[in-house]
């Protein structure tokens, strides 16, 4: 489980957060290798405290990763990120899935359910209300006869600042 808001002691090192989680579930892992996954390798020494939000989130998925599970969930993991980090978790998630795990997240984008999903639980107070893979659920709604005005645009906004501040990881992300 990768929580939304993840909480990890302040004056501890990355290594030893990893080594700590690992520790929990009676396993070795080689710290490295997973902080290198995350793109987090040149912060191992450093101190939680020292992270952006999104280099948390980041530390987050490798410790909820060390037992090698087959079901990782996630609960809305890019709230509060900004562009260049959520979609750079983004690939991580997308990475996770393709080494065989399944992936269980909760979201409020339906940008990001539409790109990271394989199925769609739509759900209104509490109950599911629709269930299908994201291109079905937007057929189904066109075949109801659903419009709108449309203007095809090859960039959005968030193209811009990607395109701005840089599209690879950076610091601060």
């Amino acid at each position: 489980v990768q929580p939304q808001s993840p909480a990890f002691q302040d004056k501890t090192k990355l290594t030893e957060v990893v080594e700590m989680f690992a520790a929990a579930y009676g396993e070795k892992v080689d710290v490295m290798a997973f902080l290198r996954d995350v793109g987090l390798e040149e912060k191992a020494k450093n101190y939680v405290e020292d992270l952006s939000g999104g280099q948390k989130q980041r530390l987050s998925i490798t410790t909820a990763l060390v037992h090698g599970p087959k079901v990782f969930f996630l609960d809305e993991p890019t709230t509060g990120l900004d562009p260049q980090a959520r979609r750079n978790l983004w690939e991580l998630i997308e990475k996770v899935r393709d080494r065989g795990i399944s992936v269980i997240m909760t979201t409020h984008y339906m940008d990001e359910a539409e790109i990271l999903c394989d199925r769609i639980a739509v759900m209104d107070n509490g109950k599911i209300i629709a269930l299908d893979t994201p291109k079905n659920l937007v057929k189904q709604l066109l075949d109801r006869g659903f419009k709108k005005s449309q203007e095809v645009q090859q960039a959005n906004l968030e193209d811009v600042f990607i395109d701005l501040t840089g599209k690879a990881l950076r610091e601060g992300a």
